[in-house]
């Protein structure tokens, strides 16, 4: 269930929400929603990511290891087994884009090893899709129609759409190390550095306090191009056995959404939730 997965406009698997996974699974549903603002007026003061201070660098020898960090992280959403008895898992919500004061209803689907979905309906503009069968990544918005997703673009989904990412399995990255520990959304966390294997770096930060995840900054490929994105996470709740951030602030291109989560359900998605739309299945060669 990545909702760190957030990636801008697509990552969002449940359980990337919880690391960020949608931790980063979700970097790509900032894309779509981006996109769409270009209709409403520009905010007079475009959105700042949260500040991230250090006054100077702490000694490696006095950092915790990143392994260290992450099974803490584990440990305190409810343990490496309650991670792995979830298959599946359905999120509902709302999200928002306060610059504009667009807002919209939010659906997150997710189910291992690798799918997920995403649905948003704006009020006033349509419906917003996104989604990964395993093999194919796709999306339909009213702006762009039915697009399937390949090269850079695909090779982040797949990486995104893991399921179980909060557990940073071996071999996921090539490296995982902590650089430092620094403010990060007025909280004192970790800073841990990701190296995936393709050599782009993502940064994770962990509340040095709680073990929880604070939020993330990592690069992702959309359709307009590379983009920076910066998550922050809050408001852990339970559900099945595992706390995840219910609030999810992602900032990307001077544009901040806001998800809200209101429930989630484990274990009960319809595999058929994943299969490609009509639309993209004539794309389809």
């Amino acid at each position: 269930m990545r909702v760190s997965n957030l990636r801008p406009g697509r990552a969002l698997s449940l359980r990337g929400m919880r690391s960020a996974g949608l931790a980063l699974a979700l970097a790509s549903l900032l894309a779509a929603p981006a996109e769409l603002d270009a209709q409403a007026p520009a905010p007079a003061h475009a959105p700042k990511a949260p500040a991230t201070s250090a006054k100077a660098p702490e000694p490696a020898a006095k950092l915790p290891s990143a392994r260290s960090i992450i099974d803490r992280y584990i440990t305190a959403i409810g343990g490496r087994k309650a991670i792995l008895s979830h298959s599946s898992s359905h999120a509902t919500g709302t999200m928002s884009v306060p610059g504009s004061g667009m807002t919209g209803t939010l659906d997150i689907y997710g189910a291992k090893p690798n799918k997920s979905l995403v649905k948003i309906i704006i009020g006033g503009i349509g419906e917003v899709l996104e989604g990964f069968d395993g093999k194919v990544g796709w999306s339909i918005s009213p702006m762009t129609g039915p697009r399937l997703t390949d090269g850079k673009e695909l090779e982040e989904k797949i990486f995104d759409a893991d399921f179980y990412s909060d557990l940073h399995e071996e071999g996921r990255y090539t490296s995982m190390t902590t650089v430092d520990k620094v403010t990060f959304d007025g909280r004192a966390c970790y800073k841990i550095s990701l190296i995936r294997k393709s050599g782009a770096e993502d940064f994770d930060f962990y509340d040095v306090e709680t073990g929880l995840k604070a939020g993330a900054i990592g690069n992702r490929e959309s359709q307009m191009g590379p983009m920076n994105v910066t998550q922050v996470h809050a408001d852990y709740k339970k559900f099945g056995g595992l706390l995840v951030p219910t609030t999810l602030k992602q900032s990307a291109m001077g544009v901040q959404q806001i998800l809200t989560l209101t429930s989630i359900e484990f274990d009960k998605v319809d595999p058929d939730v994943f299969t490609p739309p009509a639309q993209i299945k004539a794309l389809i060669k």
